[in-house]
């Protein structure tokens, strides 16, 4: 039996054979031409199919992970009609007189240096989207198919890395768990795993051959261990962890229906985190109580031009209607940062975590807010609607917000268009928000704690630079104090303060949260029902052992 470490993406206990997954070996040689108006004939013809494809890669994606998760290919196309791109690999041919796969090859490699060297975390994982249209191109210049290895029988999938292209392609079904070399815990794999609710790791020092090819494999996504070959006691002991893992789910579908209270009365809101109206059908499944975090810049970030306020009011209408009657709190263009739209044309920054990002834009950019104001409030109509702004850090903002709003309404009323009465809250992301949040709680009706960006602006650290991971403290006391006092500030104004950061679903925390007072937890749709079962088994009366 050989045991290898990596880095847990998703829980659980995969058993089964071990697929290795090898991506065909592009040879690419430079060729002299004679032609270079033919050759240009040939990549147009090239990329024109990979567009095509990559469509069609999207309509699968769209079906089987969402819309959030299937976005990449419609980036894939963007950067495959991207002018610098096309302009260098037309310059190649023509001015070196070489064959298009060479063009595209050299290009590829270009882009990808340039893009990996960049220190915008963003920046460099485009590195890897480059990599995967030029070798896209190349496969087709070159006549080769495009089927992703698969065995006939479900199976352990391990890798050197994986394409977002060749995830998608591989049928789901025979897909038990993900193994890769490389990767990170925010790669395309990694996402689709989570989505998919398959045990995963990435980071594994595993042989990516035929030494582990066929071979029986156990995949423990929770401790983050891959044992191939394993012997008669080990097989045994994951075996009986499996089944008390599937008998826990099923447990937890016993939870449908029941309150968030603990056993001494105390209750809690759980909402669910979504990026589109496609996620709504696992938010109904999973039974939350409402939608704490309707990430709206993903209607930007899926697109190449600027959504008109008519497709935005029509999706948000469809999610108000949907979760009849609940509370969905729809967060206003969160761009920025990690988040890039290159239609908004914005300035390049050398701190763009600290640059102009979310409720910035849209009071420096007043059309585009507008726009999405006025779909906001004619969508309240419909259902309950809540607004929330991001990045707040002050009275002022949120002041010039309602004048806004004001106008909004002024020009809605002259068009005879009816709309509701959305509650206003804010997320409190910045240790400046903290400070302030006794007089930004007399401003609005609720606050949500965005755990991700508060801990990093208050430990000053990266949150997506993976070489500060022993540094980066998600509970520390900094972090717990701020949710605190928030908490509190938020209480002594009669307003309601909820989380909707990553930190939420941090089940070693949800009693810590009880004790505070915290009134509402926004989690991904799959810790609804865990988080209810430590809630409902939680007794605040009595100290933790």
């Amino acid at each position: 039996m050989q045991t290898y470490q990596g880095k847990s993406v998703f829980g659980g206990i995969a058993i089964g054979r071990i697929s290795v997954f090898g991506r065909e070996e592009q040879v690419v040689r430079r060729t002299k031409i004679e032609d270079a108006d033919a050759e240009l004939v040939r990549y147009a013809g090239a990329k024109a199919q990979a567009f095509t494809e990559l469509g069609q890669l999207y309509e699968k994606a769209l079906k089987e992970v969402g819309e959030a998760n299937a976005a990449i290919f419609e980036v894939h196309q963007m950067m495959l009609e991207d002018d610098d791109y096309n302009e260098s690999v037309e310059n190649i041919i023509r001015s070196s007189m070489v064959n298009a796969e060479y063009a595209v090859a050299s290009t590829g490699d270009n882009f990808s240096e340039m893009f990996a060297s960049m220190d915008d975390e963003y920046m460099k994982a485009r590195a890897a989207d480059v990599k995967d249209i030029s070798e896209r191109v190349i496969r087709i210049l070159q006549g080769q198919s495009d089927a992703a290895g698969m065995t006939d029988e479900p199976a352990i999938i391990v890798a050197k890395d994986l394409a977002p292209s060749e995830t998608v392609q591989m049928d789901k079904d025979k897909v038990l768990s993900f193994v890769t070399v490389l990767g990170s815990l925010n790669s395309h794999t990694a996402i689709l795993a989570r989505t998919m609710g398959i045990p995963a790791l990435v980071g594994a020092g595993i042989p990516v051959d035929e030494t582990v090819d066929g071979k029986l494999g156990i995949v423990d996504g929770t401790s983050g261990v891959v044992y191939v070959d394993p012997d008669e006691q080990t097989l045994e002991e994951m075996r009986t962890k499996q089944a008390q893992e599937l008998e826990k789910k099923r447990l937890l579908q016993e939870l449908k229906g029941k309150e968030n209270v603990t056993l001494d009365g105390r209750s809690i809101m759980l909402y669910a985190n979504i990026g589109n109206s496609k996620d709504l059908a696992t938010v109904l499944q999973n039974d939350a109580g409402g939608i704490g975090l309707f990430r709206s810049e993903f209607l930007y970030l899926e697109r190449d031009t600027f959504p008109t306020e008519e497709e935005q009011f029509k999706i948000y209408k469809t999610v108000a209607e949907t979760m009849a009657g609940k509370r969905v709190i729809i967060r206003t263009l969160d761009i920025g940062a990690d988040k890039q739209c290159d239609y908004f044309e914005m300035e390049q920054e050398e701190n763009p975590a600290m640059g102009c990002r979310a409720i910035r834009i849209c009071l420096k950019r007043p059309e585009i807010f507008k726009t999405q104001l006025r779909a906001l409030y004619r969508a309240s109509a419909f259902g309950r609607i809540a607004i929330m702004f991001p990045m707040i850090i002050s009275v002022n903002e949120v002041r010039r917000i309602k004048e806004i709003i004001t106008e909004v309404k002024r020009e809605l009323d002259a068009l005879g268009v009816e709309y509701g009465a959305p509650e206003l809250g804010i997320m409190i992301e910045t240790p400046a928000a903290v400070m302030m949040s006794d007089e930004l709680a007399k401003e609005v009706d609720f606050f949500s704690i965005g755990t991700n960006d508060l801990t990093q602006y208050t430990l000053a650290i990266d949150r997506q630079n993976e070489s500060l991971d022993e540094f980066y403290d998600p509970h520390h006391p900094a972090v717990l104090r701020m949710i605190r006092m928030v908490v509190e500030n938020a209480h002594k104004s009669g307003i309601w303060a909820g989380i909707c950061g990553e930190l939420g679903a941090d089940k070693t925390l949800t009693r810590t949260f009880l004790e505070m007072g915290v009134d509402e937890l926004s989690v991904s749709p799959a810790s609804i029902l865990p988080i209810r079962s430590i809630v409902r088994n939680t007794d605040l009366s009595r100290e933790e052992a």
